[in-house]
This record gives C-alpha cells, sequence and structure tokens, in this order.
C-alpha cells in the first residue's frame, strides 16, 4: 500500500482547499482524492477533515498532523535530492585494496592528486600481496596485477604488465649472460610464491623451473636480491624501470618476456548502480597509466592495447 502516496495526496488537498483542485493537480479525479482520504483516515482511526458541499477544513487532530507530514514530505524530497546529486558526485569512504610494492610506488603517491579532484571522497587505502575477497571484506575496488580471464569480478584493465628477466652487470660478468632460455637452467633464477616462470619469446610459450638458494614469499624481497646481484629475476618494468634505465640492472634475453595476459586491471563487484566515488577512481588510473604507462617511458617497450 502507498503510505507515502495517501500522505502526498492529503497534503495536496489541504494546499489546494479542496479535493477538485488537487485532483487537478495530481491528475487523479475528485472520487480517487476522496477514496486515498477516507483511506489514510480508516488506517489512522482518526477524522483528518471535515466535508462539506462547498469546502474542507482541518480538525484539529488533522491540523497536527498536517505539519507534521509537511516535513515528512519536506525531508523525503531532500534524500531524493541529495540521492540524485550522489549519482553525480563522488564522495564518501572509498576502499582499495592493491599490492604492496605497485600500491606504495604508483598509487600512494599520486591520492593527493585524486583527493584535489574530488574533496569530497576519503581514501581508505589498504596494501596486501593476498588476493582479498572484495564483496566479503568491503573493499569498493581491487587493483589486480594478474590474468583474470576466468575472474568472477568485473574488471577493467588500467595498464600492460610488461615483465623482462634482469639482473645486474656485476652477476652477468661473473655468470656469464645466457643466450637461450635453456641457459637459465645454469644460473641462479630468483621469485616468489612460484617455482615456475611462463615466457613467451621467439619458440613460443615455455615454462621454465625456477631452482636458486633464495625462497620468499615477498617480491620486495626478490626485487633487493637481484639488486643485489645474486641471480636472475623475471621483473615488472613498473617495479624496475628507473633501475634499467640507469644501468644498475640489464636486460637478459630481451626476446622473452611473462605471459602478456597478465595485466594490471582494477576489479569490483558489479557494472550495476556503480557509485561515483568508484566510477571516478578507476578512471583517474585508467587515465594515468593506459596503454602505454609513464613507467615504461624510455624504455622502448610497445604500446599495448589497455
Amino acid at each position: 500500500m502507498d503510505h507515502l502516496g495517501d500522505l502526498d495526496v492529503f497534503a495536496r488537498v489541504v494546499a489546494a482547499k479542496g479535493m477538485s483542485a488537487a485532483g487537478r493537480e495530481l491528475g487523479l479525479s475528485p472520487a480517487v482524492i476522496s477514496k486515498r482520504i477516507r483511506r489514510l483516515e480508516e488506517r489512522l482511526g482518526v477524522r483528518l477533515l471535515q466535508r462539506t458541499t462547498r469546502q474542507i477544513a482541518l480538525t484539529d487532530i488533522g491540523q497536527g498532523f498536517y505539519e507534521r507530514v509537511v516535513a515528512i514530505l519536506a525531508a523525503v524530497e531532500e534524500a531524493e535530492g541529495w540521492a540524485t546529486s550522489g549519482a553525480e558526485t563522488a564522495r564518501g569512504v572509498l576502499r582499495v585494496s592493491a599490492p604492496t610494492s605497485f600500491g606504495r610506488m604508483h598509487i600512494a603517491p599520486h591520492v593527493k592528486r585524486f583527493l584535489d579532484e574530488h574533496p569530497g571522497v576519503t581514501v581508505d587505502l589498504e596494501l596486501s600481496d593476498a588476493f582479498v575477497d572484495v564483496v566479503a571484506e568491503g573493499f569498493d575496488v581491487a587493483v589486480r596485477i594478474a590474468d583474470l580471464a576466468d575472474s568472477s569480478l568485473v574488471a577493467r584493465r588500467l595498464a600492460p604488465n610488461h615483465r623482462l628477466l634482469c639482473a645486474t652487470p656485476g652477476y652477468l660478468a661473473a655468470h656469464g649472460r645466457p643466450q637461450g632460455v635453456e641457459d637459465l637452467a645454469r644460473h641462479t633464477l630468483l621469485a616468489h610464491n612460484t617455482d615456475h616462470w611462463r615466457l613467451e619469446g621467439p619458440q613460443g610459450l615455455v615454462s621454465i623451473k625456477v631452482t636458486g638458494p633464495l625462497r620468499t614469499n615477498s617480491s620486495e624481497v626478490v626485487r633487493e636480491a637481484v639488486l643485489a646481484g645474486i641471480g636472475i629475476a623475471l621483473r615488472s618494468t613498473w617495479d624496475i624501470g628507473p633501475e634499467l634505465e640507469d644501468g644498475r640492472l640489464e636486460a637478459v634475453l630481451p626476446g622473452w618476456r611473462g605471459v602478456s595476459r597478465v595485466g594490471i586491471y582494477a576489479v569490483y563487484p558489479s557494472r550495476r548502480h556503480l557509485q561515483p566515488k568508484v566510477r571516478a577512481f578507476i578512471d583517474f588510473l585508467a587515465a594515468l597509466y593506459g596503454p602505454r604507462p609513464y613507467w615504461d617511458a624510455g624504455l622502448g617497450l610497445p604500446d599495448e592495447a589497455a
């Protein structure tokens, strides 16, 4: 039953000083208006209006009820206006999950600009290398670096994730430079949370067993290990771009890379009713990174459709 609608009809009747005039405003017949008022009075168990053939008048209870109904309808109108404006304006707490290193290097430095552009938003940024359950843990959006072909979540590709084999000049001078992927078996390989690399190159897709004296669950430990000259690592260019440019690291077997299906994505539960704060953040990152992200500038890598 449309209780709020009955309140609106009642308020219109009082303001218009008659059922016929209220009916013209609402596009309803006087008989329908009368029925709605009678239904409201029966539900409340009180008489709100005194009716004559020429006019209506509020009872004492009706007067008090009318004042409260006007306040209720005004509050509803204000709430609807707030919700409508919220459909266009980014605001509220935005819960974001991101990988630790990527979040520290390529999200945190840009948060101020995002907040300046969207002053109504508060960012709650949580960094973890675990794949969080976006829905169960209440995140609005998660940034993931993965192959998401089978993901049940909605995913928007923000940027390519080029991964290159690399080592220090000192390591290569001491142990030799691999000439083919088969040579990697004779080298110290550094990885976290995996014992195989999947590489794409001149011979197609190959799987390389990772062997070496260091095991870790931390990507940052691998980064420090390769910079220390312990071995060869498969690293993303967003992580080692400056080191490749300044010569602290060198590309190894440049014709081979990590599989291209792995990308940098924003994932979120649903396209329906996507909140403005979420859309604003995803659009911000997509514009910031794009098919040729700033960390690849100067590395001579090809563009890739995002």
